[in-house]
Parts: structure tokens; sequence; C-alpha cells
């Protein structure tokens, strides 16, 4: 079960984190890695340190401000970072508030599309992070705060045109995803709440600020335009202000930035909303294979309606439910292509490996970070699994056993005896699904053909090897 708790809240688990945990009741486990803000966050510092795994540069390593090494510092922080569920809840929050690189770095370039995407305050001009470090400092606040600032954001104000609503002509981009796909959902808006809605956030707009002279010295960054601002009253078909009303009164456009607000604050706190997020936690972290139950899902909902809107509040309920730690739930969602790679490396090993070496088959599986396909996010669950997906599945699995195979041999030297010694020690390694009698069966034919037991070291390092390759990249291994 410690296994099944590591990789639902965070990647799976290294020998060395499972050791780490073994004496640690479970409740204590669920409660360390819930409370990760009283863990350091120092991991970064920890790129290019052999002991763990590596990143490829083409010429200076630059996460801030280069796409392709932010993607390697992404997984690099998921292989390692010691707050795996903060890294997570990034990820759940990146497609639950789906933004494309490609369309942010395609309007104002890569090194700001970088920025605007994942980049590091401390390192970059203004001090101003990227969406998915607003995601991790947020990840486990409130709500209704999250909110007002993805509503902020600069890669979002460029994703969904929010930098070019103004009055004269009002953007309803935002405003229908603020209700379709971020709180509520589909059913319980109209279409003139989406023209209200466009209408409250005119005048949230981007400006360049900073030394314009580079993209290196200068930096997007919101900016409430009260001459873009439509300051009459915006009428709603559900409740937006904190005596019932529904209708945002007129306000001088000098304050109109308050109207946002007021109505993210009662999107925030509508029973549905509470109830969408309750399900997604659910489907991500519980099961995707059967319907919460309706208690649970009221438990949830309850607790974020009377702790201002708190995750951390509903991800208590959920971490301490019995459906959490429920035998019947252990690998009963599919597995997203960022987790499995990654849970492959931890299970594997890294000496040696670059985590560039995933960034081709991620693309191949279906999953690029910082490049979900549509406003929707990734389509999840079996969508993930196509004979191409697969394939790629299989095929990284292949060159990482591969990288690894002297690793893997050293690590197996104690099974050397017989094939039935290498497969109980791998499947203590690796952790897929249950294998079915025939399954096994077949993985004792694999390793008895072609060798007498006990073996060789090159034996053992072939055998161990593509013994990880078949369970890595079976269908088993698909399921979290």
């Amino acid at each position: 079960m410690l296994d099944h708790v590591l990789r639902r809240m965070g990647f799976g688990a290294s020998q060395a984190e499972l050791d780490k945990f073994a004496r640690v009741p479970l409740v204590g486990v669920i409660g360390h890695l819930l409370n990760y803000e009283r863990v350091p966050d120092g991991i970064d510092a920890k790129i290019n340190d052999p002991n763990y795994v590596a990143v490829t540069t083409r010429g200076q390593f630059q996460p801030n401000t280069v796409i392709n090494d932010a993607r390697q510092r992404w997984l690099f922080r998921m292989v390692h970072s010691e707050r795996p569920l903060q890294e997570k809840l990034a990820l759940f929050w990146h497609h639950h508030f789906a933004t494309a690189y490609s369309k942010v770095g395609g309007t104002f370039g890569g090194e700001h599309g970088t920025k605007m995407m994942d980049g590091k305050a401390s390192e970059v001009a203004g001090s101003r992070r990227g969406q998915i470090q607003l995601f991790r400092d947020m990840a486990t606040g409130r709500f209704d705060e999250l909110l007002i600032e993805v509503a902020k954001d600069p890669a979002m104000l460029i994703w969904l045109d929010g930098r070019l609503n103004g009055r004269a002509r009002p953007q309803e981009n935002f405003g229908r995803e603020l209700m379709e796909l971020f709180t509520t959902g589909v059913g319980h808006y109209t279409e003139e709440d989406v023209h209200a809605a466009a209408r409250v956030f005119t005048g949230w707009n981007l400006r360049l600020s900073g030394d314009r002279a580079s993209a290196l010295t200068s930096y997007y960054e919101y900016v409430y335009n009260a001459n873009q601002h439509d300051p009459t009253a915006k009428t709603f078909t559900f409740p937006v202000m904190p005596d019932g009303s529904r209708t945002i009164p007129a306000r001088a456009a000098a304050d109109g930035e308050q109207d946002g607000i007021d109505l993210i604050r009662a999107l925030a706190r509508r029973p549905e909303t509470a109830e969408r997020l309750a399900r997604k936690f659910y489907a991500f972290f519980v099961s995707e294979f059967s319907a919460p139950p309706d208690a649970l899902i009221s438990d949830m909902r309850e607790v974020y309606l009377n702790n201002d809107t708190s995750i951390r509040a509903m991800l208590v309920r959920l971490f301490t439910s019995n459906e959490f730690l429920d035998p019947a739930n252990e690998y009963s969602r599919y597995i997203w292509p960022v987790e499995y790679v990654v849970k492959a490396i931890k299970e594997t090993g890294w000496t040696g490996l670059s985590v560039d070496a995933a960034m081709t088959p991620l693309v191949n599986m279906g999953q690029q970070l910082y490049e979900p396909p549509d406003v929707n996010g990734w389509p999840l669950g079996p969508e993930w699994i196509s004979t191409a997906s697969m394939l790629s599945r299989m095929n990284f699995s292949a060159t990482l056993m591969a990288n690894q195979r002297f690793n893997l041999q050293q690590a197996s030297s104690s099974a050397r005896q017989s094939p039935e010694a290498l497969l109980d020690l791998h499947l203590k390694r690796f952790t897929p699904s249950p294998l079915a009698d025939n399954t096994r069966a077949a993985l004792l034919d694999y390793l008895r053909q072609g060798v007498t037991w006990p073996v060789t070291d090159a034996q053992l390092a072939n055998k161990a090897s593509g013994l990880g390759r078949l369970i890595v990249g079976s269908s088993e291994y698909q399921f979290n």
C-alpha cells in the first residue's frame, strides 16, 4: 500500500524513497506528503549533480527562457523533488487550466513564452513567476484566490485573449472557459452569462515592462486598464454579490477591476464548482473506473465551501477517506505519459540517463509538457492508449532498460540463481498491476530462453534489462 500512496500522491518511488518511509505509518506518510511546505525546496540546485538524472543542454542550460530546457527541468523535479505532491498538483492544474506554449511563445517569442509558462521568479526580470510556478505556489490554497491569479496570469491572458478585451469589443473566451472549464461546468450558465462575463473582464489586459532592450530584461505583466473597462451593470442568471443579487452594480471605471473579483469569488463558491472539483480530484487521485460515493463527494464539497474554498481541506478529506486506501482502487486509473516516464525512471534508475531522452517519446505518447492540445486539456483515461502510443511507451521502456542494463545487473545480483528469483525481485522493484498466471509464465519462459541458471554477469545484464523492458512495456504497467 505504501507504493500505492507514493504513486497517487507523487510519481512512484525509488528504492531509497521506499526505504525512507518503510517504517512510517501510512497516515504519517500521507501527512508528510500533503504538508510539503515543511520540506525545503532546493531540488533545482541539484541539476547537473552526477547523483541525479541528467539534463542535456544545447549550450548553457536556460530553463527560464528555452522551452525544451524548461521541460527538462520540470521532469527533473518530478523525478527528484521531495515535494512530489506539489509537482503532481502542478500537473493537475496544468491540465485544468490548459494553456499551450505554442500560442504564448508564438505571440511574443520563445524567451517570453518560456518565462510566462514556467519562469522561476527569482531568476527572471521583474521577479515574474510563470504559470506553472503559480500552480506550485497556490496548489493547495484557496481556489478563489487561485482563480484570480490565473485570470491575471500573462500566459492565460494570451491563451484566452484577455489581453485584447476592451469595452468596444468585449472578448468572450476567458469568461466562457471560466464557467465551462474552470468552475461550474456546462449546464450551469447561459450565453447571456458569457456575454456579461466578457464585459466584466474588459480592461484586464497585458503590458510590457522592465528594460525593453531585450527579452531577457523585459517582461509581460497584468495591468488593469480602466479606460478599457465597461463600467455599466452586469446581470447574471445566478447570484454574484454577497447579498444574493444577480447584478454587479455599475461602478466607476477606476473601480471596475472589482467586477472580475466579484464574479470569480461567486463562481468559486457555487456548490456546482465544489462538486466538479471533488469529482476531478477523485478521478485523478483515487479511481477512473468507479463512480465516487455520493457521501464522499458531499463531504468534500462541504469542507471546501465551509473553509473559504480551501483546496487543502478538500484534499485532506479525500486522502483520509476509506476509498483512497481501498485495495480495490489500486491500479484504477490510466497512467498519464508524463507519470509513466517519471515512474519508470524512478523505479529503474538514472545513472548516465538524461531526461532529454524522454522528450520525443512523450510527444509520441501524446503528452508534451506546456502543450495541451486545446482548452479542454488532454483526453484522459483510455484515450491515452492507442496502438501508436503503446508502441512509443514500449520503445521508451527499451531505451531506458538498455541505458540502465549494467545498473540493473548489479541490483539483481542476489537473484542470479533462478528465473523465479529474478522475476520476484523485479516485481518488487517495478509496480505493474497484478500479473495474470499466463503472463507470469510467459515472463519466466523468456528468462529461461537461451541460458542455464545460475547465469553469468553478461547473461544477467541481458535478462535483467530485458525483463524490465517487458514489464514496463506491458499492459499491466499502464495503470496507476
